[in-house]
């Protein structure tokens, strides 16, 4: 019996392999290239040195960003301080009748005291009272407001890690985004970034890193361009300094 069940075994194994074979020939000619059976011979590892060397001035960098957010329906400012980041947020929070506004807890965003200056707004800090539900208090943020950690100018992104004090859900959520980025924060290049979760090894990364480029965008149903199915619908960066 065993005996049988293992030849049954190997025909079965050998009738996918005849398939296998088939499948792969028959991508080859649709191709118009010769089946490849070997793995290609990758002699080196990661970024050339001439793309490791690219490097854009501070100028450059803010224009690059700029225009490739914008390009993706994104909104930037530029702006030289936090005290006029402070204002525009205060001006877009009453244009837009902001009633529920849920922040990081972060250093520059308490020096900034939103709580006192957004009058006609609850503002809410994320992970301070163990008796909310924070998630549901981000889902029904009109506003939220994050630090970023990091931005890509060529790419015109921008990086946000999750903390106990900064869940994903204050970006995630909230229906209107305000990205604060300090210029300094502010990249050529996306391996400038990464190369840092790289070095700080898999032990030391935190729970979520997530690349933001523009507001929610979704075209997978029928090709229907939708914008903030899964995310905020407008997002706003501040380049600040």
């Amino acid at each position: 019996m065993a005996d049988s069940h293992k030849q049954w075994l190997e025909k079965l194994e050998a009738e996918s392999r005849v398939k296998q074979e088939h499948f792969m020939n028959d991508i080859a000619a649709k191709l118009r290239h010769p089946r490849m059976v070997n793995k290609p011979q990758h002699p080196f590892r990661g970024a050339p040195d001439f793309w490791n060397a690219f490097e854009w001035s501070e100028e450059e960098r803010i224009q690059q960003f700029t225009d490739n957010f914008l390009s993706v329906g994104g909104h930037v400012a530029r702006l030289q301080t936090m005290e006029e980041a402070k204002a525009f947020i205060v001006q877009k929070a009453g244009e837009m009748s902001a009633k529920y506004v849920v922040r990081q807890n972060q250093p520059e965003l308490d020096a900034l005291d939103l709580e006192g200056s957004l009058t006609d707004s609850k503002v809410s800090t994320w992970n301070t009272d163990a008796e909310q539900y924070w998630r549901a208090r981000a889902a029904e943020a009109d506003f939220g407001i994050v630090i970023a950690d990091h931005a890509v100018a060529y790419t015109g992104s921008v990086t946000v890690l999750s903390a106990p004090n900064k869940g994903r859900s204050v970006s995630l959520l909230p229906t209107v985004l305000i990205i604060i980025i300090p210029i300094e924060r502010l990249k050529t290049r996306l391996g400038e970034v990464l190369v840092k979760f790289d070095e700080a090894g898999q032990g030391q990364l935190p729970a979520g890193i997530h690349f933001i480029s523009g507001p929610s965008r979704s075209s997978d149903i029928e090709n229907d361009l939708t914008i903030g199915v899964h995310g905020p619908g407008i997002v706003y960066a501040l380049l600040v300094g």
